[in-house]
């Protein structure tokens, strides 16, 4: 790679300079000392390993948030919605297949749905039949279907959830059933992807996703779980459409959090909904930068796109009422938020003459469905979907709430093997994908270097505008590294005792502090140079400074990196590419090699694949497939790990075929932490050999178990 003009303070010597300086030097080292206070290391005194100095002063901002929050800001300034009518057809005649696209969601009206009955309760005037269905071929989804008593067409109501460990079994969200049936509704309650009854085990109640890596797994076979969930809910539509004692022209839809967005995607993406009320989930897309969504409420690439208000102007002209709450501890569905996404959106539906039909209240509340937004969700699908009433609050009927087992489809642990969750699901998709992939017997280089930066968004590399050079402190020159898109990476360096640009990047998935001792004394009795890295999320370049809690902090900035398009693997990525630039321009460094754990050693085999020469590489725990291995110790790796569509690409044996150098992966694992060792390794090496063949690579591949050496292939 050429190297690249750098802007910086440090004084460029002629020739003539650097040989008297080097007199100087020779006749009195203490000169040095003064000189160059950055390369103290060189002298060959003993440097600390054990606790490495910081570059950044103590208790600084946090740079993560404040970037992405004004790139937010500034994007939903420029996600305006046109001012005319045809405009706007043609806007959402672009938006929505760009939608469908971006989410994975399938739409397949023709797929049989299979419904099966388990149970039926027989309350005092309605009944709920335990159901499940199908919704994608071979995949079912469990639900409750509650049905007032009586002759004629009732019109038909989708109830989402959302985040409960019970899903739809959950009082709040079964409240919901209940009153609808009690009112004159057909209410169908599912279960979201990966809660209630369609969790790993059956009846062992888990999170699909808010604040664990499991529902960020499905990524990894491009399938986002917000398309999944979009695409369960279309088909809800197709099953009240189907049934006998449903009006398939009066549909509504409801659901809270999670489930009250899943509402209002619903309802943009389908005409067949006539009126929505999304409860405390309405927002704005730059409000949950740096928040705390699920995965879930995550569109890839949304910011780049529209914002919240583009969504809701989907929904004209049909009717759509938003309740949000005064307490909601929620940043991203803050009532003020909420406004300033209806007021963006109302003069579209005023465009179609419908003004009256975008509406929203607010409740002194906290998070959560209560009696008062039901009252307000009865009013106003009275008013829309059975033309009675003005629209206002209407008491509920009192009713019982069931015990959850009375409305579980299974009895526990005896659940049909056609309700599958994440792991399952993971596990079938991602092995019909790397079939396809290990079938290939030739890969087109450059382009899979292509479509590799697009998965990983990486789209205009940033450059550095400038470098910042501190104090000396243990014999570590301390470097902060400003780029165009306006990080500062601390970098800390130790320039080369022997052979003059030989280096190695280290960089640690929790920061410097945590690189052993042992590996870099190891490096600096090699006389190599040394630069320590923090890459962004890690280390000095932590998401928040003041907090403790690493995985948390590397969540939120993947989730929020993920609303522009890019992934944080992807930024890690630039980083190390930018810190190679600078090594080449002002130390000339020919050769450079990377030592990295974890998903930062996924980064740093992904920076070789990209870069034009052979780079070394030494990977430890890092995995040797994105295979979903299982769902004990799936947060052995952070969120970051997870590539939008990357089996779908190939998998990491094709991301070493495409480096050059020599990899060498120090514990080898899978996707869930677990040590590749023996006969699953030897075939691990067999496929690294083929697909470096079929990618006519010429570098090599080392596997290295605990204690032992390995040949490379």
């Amino acid at each position: 790679m050429k190297a690249k003009q750098i802007k910086s303070g440090f004084l460029r010597q002629s020739i003539l300079c650097r040989l008297f300086c080097l007199g100087l030097i020779l006749l009195c080292p203490t000169f040095s000392f003064c000189l160059f206070p950055a390369n103290l290391s060189r002298l060959g005194e003993v440097v600390r390993t054990d606790t490495l100095p910081n570059v950044f002063s103590g208790n600084h901002s946090d740079l993560n948030r404040l970037r992405l929050k004004l790139d937010a800001a500034r994007l939903f300034n420029e996600n305006q919605l046109p001012e005319t009518k045809e405009v706007w057809k043609t806007y959402r005649e672009k938006l929505i297949p760009e939608i469908i696209r971006r989410t994975g969601m399938v739409i397949n009206h023709e797929l049989p749905l299979n419904l099966k009955e388990t149970a039926k309760i027989q309350l005092n005037g309605y009944s709920i039949r335990n159901v499940f269905f199908q919704t994608r071929p071979g995949v079912y989804v469990t639900a409750n279907l509650y049905i007032p008593d009586g002759e004629g067409k009732f019109p038909g109501v989708l109830v989402m959830m959302g985040h409960s460990l019970f899903g739809r079994l959950e009082d709040r969200y079964q409240s919901v059933g209940h009153t609808l049936a009690l009112n004159g509704y057909v209410a169908l309650c599912l279960d979201p992807w990966g809660a209630g009854e369609r969790t790993t085990l059956h009846g062992v109640f888990e999170d699909h996703g808010d604040e664990n890596n499991l529902g960020s797994s499905l990524m990894n076979i491009g399938e986002p779980l917000i398309g999944i969930e979009i695409s369960d809910n279309i088909r809800g539509v197709d099953l009240l459409c189907t049934l006998p004692s449903v009006d398939p022209k009066n549909i509504g839809a409801t659901g809270s959090s999670g489930g009250g967005n899943q509402t209002i995607w619903l309802t943009a993406l389908d005409n067949r909904v006539k009126a929505a009320v999304p409860v405390v989930s309405a927002g704005t897309f730059e409000s949950y930068i740096m928040g705390t969504p699920c995965i879930c409420e995550v569109l890839p690439g949304g910011l780049n796109l529209t914002e919240e208000a583009g969504i809701l102007s989907l929904v004209a002209p049909r009717a759509i009422k938003m309740c949000n709450h005064q307490k909601d501890n929620n940043q991203a569905f803050q009532p003020s938020e909420m406004i300033r996404s209806f007021k963006n959106a109302k003069p579209i539906f005023e465009m179609y003459g419908t003004g009256n039909k975008i509406s929203f209240q607010i409740f002194d509340l906290t998070h959560g469905y209560f009696p008062e937004d039901r009252q307000a969700m009865l009013g106003w699908f009275d008013l829309h979907l059975k033309n009675k009433g003005d629209g206002t609050s209407k008491k509920e009927i009192p009713f019982e709430i069931l015990p959850k087992e009375r409305l579980m489809v299974f009895p526990q642990g005896e659940r049909d093997a056609q309700v599958i969750g994440t792991e399952r699901y993971c596990k079938l998709k991602g092995e019909e994908l790397r079939l396809d992939f290990l079938g290939s017997k030739v890969f087109d280089v450059e382009k899979k270097r292509h479509e590799l930066k697009g998965i990983l968004g990486i789209v205009n590399k940033p450059s550095i505008s400038s470098v910042q050079e501190f104090s000396t402190r243990k014999g570590w020159s301390r470097i902060a590294l400003e780029t165009s898109d306006n990080k500062l990476i601390p970098v800390l360096l130790r320039l080369p005792s022997g052979k003059a640009g030989e280096f190695t990047l280290v960089c640690n998935q929790e920061g410097k502090q945590k690189i052993s001792a042992s590996l870099l004394d190891s490096l600096i009795s090699t006389g190599q140079g040394i630069a320590i890295v923090d890459l962004s999320g890690t280390g000095e370049a932590f998401v928040n400074p003041n907090s403790t809690d690493k995985n948390r902090n590397i969540l939120i900035l993947s989730r929020s990196l993920l609303w522009f398009g890019k992934t944080l693997i992807g930024e890690w990525v630039n980083e190390l590419e930018l810190v190679s630039d600078f090594l080449q321009s002002k130390y000339h460094a020919v050769q450079i090699g990377v030592d990295a754990n974890k998903e930062v050693g996924v980064a740093a085999l992904i920076f070789g694949a990209l870069e034009e020469r052979a780079i070394s590489l030494s990977l430890r725990e890092t995995p040797v497939s994105y295979l979903f291995d299982n769902r004990e110790n799936i947060d052995f790796f952070s969120v970051a790990i997870n590539i939008p569509g990357f089996l779908r690409w190939g998998d990491i044996s094709l991301a070493v075929a495409l480096s050059g150098g020599t990899t060498t992966f120090i514990d080898p694992v899978t996707m869930s932490g677990r040590r590749i060792t023996g006969g699953e390794l030897e075939k691990c090496r067999s496929e690294f050999k083929n697909i470096r063949k079929a990618s006519k690579g010429q570098g090599n591949t080392l596997f290295i178990e605990p204690g032992q050496n390995r040949q490379p292939d």
